[in-house]
């Protein structure tokens, strides 16, 4: 196909292209159907001696990629997908959904867009790490003003308290007023929803803090003596306002990059199938269209190591096509005419003529594709935790604010107003606690480090939440509690022949296979140090089995088919085929000149930390239940091994994700092991997805939790790591809230009337410091935590 632009007046043919031209139907757009002038300077592209006018780059683009397409009108018979606008719900209360984005009313996250996934940057992220910097660089200097003289830095002294106090003021206004703007708008709609959470507390805490500290420098003389220094200065609270807003900017920036993270899965399983596809014209010719312009009806050639495009139908060819994807099973499935085969499974050895049976979204691809999308908006944060506390906090912060307010209204000294205002704002200052921000990152970046080191990748915070909770786990047989590859198990000899032998020819036979199982053979014979010959005259048998001529003697490979084909009886070895059927072993026959010589039988070991696992695991409470897409006998054979509570064998990937959903029906919290593509809708839809480290990137993308060794002892380390991390957090939250709690009453002036004090800025100062240097080293000791 030759295809080349020609820019403007027809750089190739002058006069002679615009006759050329003229026998165009009227210079019409050949992909949208517009008019086009030739003389406006459009486009033009020349496709087998004739030229083609084009309204914009854009189609011009669109047709020098598949001018067959849209010449023989198959762009008229394209289904086009229905535009629509992109919705946006909250991953905590996926009931709130509405047509922009925005906050969620109820629990003040930001909402995120529903389906699959947009190259869009993440402008959130982008705001809140810019707003980051700005509150790190206030909150450093801030904390050397306020913080320097307690270590014997005598910074104010240097630059005088009332020039270190508009410093202060000058640091916090851009913080306070524009990078903490978006946690103001949360807590103003937590009020007006009456959806009280964390955000109310920081709007109160932060607004409290800055308009008091405000009020004290520039109106000193409101504040009665008792609230002043003896310098004669209002303690100013600035640096909380920041540092408060700055933890809490950390905490976010960090899960908004983990978020981010979810959408890594569904790419991965978009780069499962090819971008293009070879397509075949009635006419015979042959040429690599784009994915998106094949519809159903075109027939596509599919070579050697190449991943089928779409859902069809085979009409002519033979290969075995791995289909692992849907089923997790490593044995590649012969395909031949007749058989239905799915986008994205790889073609591993034939040539194969396809008919595009479906296509776009009707594809099974795509679908896992919308299961995982849908799966993963169901999430929750584990800052819900925070936000329960926070529930219960507010409102009685506030009514105390109420209470002290009235108190002194109506019983106080004079100025009464004056103290009024004074005990109610220190309640609200000194309630926000500066540590609520450290409370769950902190000890969400200990644990993930602890469990780094002992090979367990935690990808999501909530996963640790939920794999505390976890009651049933879900598992995949291949690949996660076996090697997911096979393996030559056992090789028997008959009649007069010895197992070397049987191996010798046997592997000879395979080394001119492309079958997962002749590789398995040819690496057994080499384990065992069996010598292997050369082959002659190497046929293979789709279906069947492979034979040919080694060392002068013809040599058979294969099932009961080839050996019937081949007249050989097999009757004195089929108990024995039976037996190796139920230990989930694939046995083939070797015959050696017309004779049955021996068996042969590879299966896929389990990995030999399995059964320990299995075991720790029940005694920790969990129900294990297998999910694997082979055959119930092989499936029955390794959990009667294993000890496994339930089996659940052929599923196809919307089987195990309905398995999960059942089971999260039931009232279980669900974890689901596994590592394959077919894995990745179950993964996302589980309460807690555990990928191997050695499976598919899909898997490990759809997952919260990443075993790098691939065993399931990981899964043990897992679960104790999330004990103690909830532990930990809900011991941090309880230090994030106790020091303050208890200088409410000091600062609502429960001391007056015995000591003249209504709140001494130490008090405030010591309980901030104190709930922060409490949360911090408490989660730091999650690095100590054993894990086994």
């Amino acid at each position: 196909m030759e295809q080349r632009t020609v820019n403007d007046e027809g750089r190739h043919g002058g006069s002679g292209g615009r006759k050329a031209d003229a026998l165009n139907e009227g210079y019409t757009d050949p992909v949208c159907g517009m008019s086009v002038d030739p003389a406006a300077g459009k486009p033009t592209l020349s496709y087998r001696g004739k030229d083609y006018h084009f309204c914009n780059p854009k189609c011009h683009d669109r047709f020098g990629a598949d001018p067959y397409f849209y010449l023989s009108g198959n762009n008229t018979r394209k289904k086009q997908p229905v535009a629509a606008d992109t919705r946006y719900t909250c991953p905590m209360d996926p009931e709130i959904v509405q047509d922009g984005p925005g906050t969620c009313p109820i629990c003040g996250m930001a909402l995120e867009p529903m389906g699959g996934v947009s190259d869009e940057p993440n402008h959130e992220l982008i705001d809140f790490s810019r707003r980051l910097w700005i509150a790190v660089g206030a909150a450093i200097p801030l904390l050397i003003l306020t913080m320097g003289p307690m270590v014997g830095l005598p910074v104010r002294t240097w630059l005088g308290e009332t020039v270190s106090l508009w410093l202060e003021f000058l640091l916090a206004t851009p913080v306070v007023l524009w990078a903490a703007a978006p946690f103001f708008h949360r807590g103003w709609t937590s009020v007006k929803t009456w959806n009280l959470n964390m955000w109310t507390l920081i709007m109160i805490g932060v607004g409290a803090a800055y308009i008091y500290s405000v009020a004290a420098i520039v109106l000193p003389d409101l504040f009665p003596e008792g609230v002043r220094t003896h310098a004669g200065h209002v303690p100013v609270y600035f640096e909380a306002a920041v540092v408060i807003v700055a933890l809490i900017f950390v905490g976010q920036v960090l899960e908004l990059r983990a978020r981010e993270r979810t959408g890594d899965a569904i790419k991965a399983l978009l780069d499962l199938a090819p971008k293009t596809a070879r397509r075949i014209t009635p006419d015979g010719d042959e040429y690599d269209a784009p994915l998106e312009n094949i519809i159903e009806g075109d027939r596509l050639r599919v070579r050697p190591g190449e991943a089928v495009p779409v859902d069809a139908t085979v009409v002519d060819g033979q290969s075995a096509v791995d289909e692992s994807m849907l089923t997790g099973e490593p044995v590649p499935n012969e395909k031949a005419a007749g058989d239905a085969v799915t986008g994205g499974t790889l073609n591993r050895n034939g040539t194969l003529i396809v008919e595009a049976s479906r296509v776009g979204d009707e594809t099974v691809l795509s679908q896992i594709v919308a299961m995982v999308a849908s799966a993963q908006r169901s999430r929750a944060p584990i800052q819900g935790l925070a936000d329960k506390v926070a529930s219960y906090f507010v409102p009685t912060v506030v009514a105390v604010a109420v209470i002290a307010f009235v108190v002194w209204l109506v019983f106080g000294p004079s100025p009464a107003f004056t103290y009024a205002i004074v005990a109610a704002v220190s309640v609200l200052i000194i309630a926000c606690p500066c540590a609520l921000g450290l409370a769950t990152p902190m000890s969400i970046m200990t644990a993930t480090g602890r469990g780094a080191q002992t090979g367990v990748l935690i990808r999501q915070a909530e996963a640790l939440e939920r794999m505390a909770a976890v009651d049933v786990l879900v598992v995949d047989k291949t690949g996660t509690l076996t090697e997911g590859r096979p393996a030559l198990c056992d090789v028997i000899a008959l009649g007069e022949h010895e197992e070397t032998g049987v191996l010798s020819f046997a592997a000879a036979l395979e080394k001119g296979s492309e079958h997962p199982l002749a590789e398995a053979i040819v690496e057994g014979a080499q384990a065992r140090s069996v010598e292997i010959g050369d082959v002659v005259d190497f046929e293979a048998v789709t279906g069947k089995g492979v034979k040919g001529i080694v060392a002068g003697k013809t040599v058979v490979l294969g099932n009961e088919a080839m050996m019937s084909g081949e007249r050989i009886d097999t009757a004195s070895a089929r108990e024995t085929v039976d037996h190796f059927g139920t230990e989930a072993k694939t046995a083939m026959y070797v015959g050696v000149d017309g004779e049955l010589a021996g068996i042969v039988a590879v299966a896929d070991p389990i990995k030999q930390t399995t059964a320990g696992a299995i075991d720790e695991l029940h005694r920790a409470g969990l129900k294990v239940i297998m999910a694997t897409g082979d055959n119930e006998r092989t499936a029955k054979a390794v959990a009667s091994t294993l000890g496994i509570d339930e089996i659940r064998a052929g599923v196809l990937p919307e089987d195990k994700s309905d398995l999960i959903r059942a089971l999260q029906a039931q009232g279980h919290k669900v974890a689901m092991a596994g590592d394959g593509v077919n894995d990745a809708p179950a993964l996302a839809a589980a309460d807690v997805g555990i990928a191997m480290g050695t499976g598919a990137d899909v898997a490990v993308e759809s997952a919260g939790i990443t075993l790098l060794k691939g065993d399931l002892t990981g899964i043990v380390r897992a679960r104790r790591l999330a004990l103690a991390t909830m532990r930990n957090i809900k011991q941090n939250l309880f230090f994030a809230f106790v020091y303050n709690s208890a200088g409410v009453p000091i600062a609502a002036g429960i001391l007056y009337p015995l000591t003249g004090m209504l709140l001494s800025p130490m008090v405030a100062a010591a309980a901030m410091s104190l709930s922060s240097v409490s949360v911090i080293g408490n989660a730091l000791r999650l690095r100590r935590t054993p894990l086994g």
